[in-house]
């Protein structure tokens, strides 16, 4: 039997995923200050995690950014 193709890459995890881990969501919480220290942890609210756009803007910021290093053949 084959290995799927997700789980020969490195960083197959560190994909998008719909579903947060409770630590994740009490994190989320704490930063929208929905939820303290001592609160419980079970029944939780649900907590919207929007799939991001990554690796483009960077790019592009590299572009204009103006000044590169120059690339030099190597001889």
């Amino acid at each position: 039997m084959s290995v799927d193709r997700s789980l020969k890459v490195k960083g197959a995890l560190s994909r998008h995923r719909n579903v947060l881990s409770r630590a994740e969501r009490v994190e989320v919480l704490q930063e929208e200050e929905r939820w303290q220290e001592g609160d419980p942890v079970l029944g939780l609210p649900k907590v919207a995690h929007r799939k991001t756009h990554a690796g483009k803007k960077e790019a592009e910021k590299k572009e204009e950014g103006g000044e590169q290093p120059a690339v030099t053949p190597a001889t």
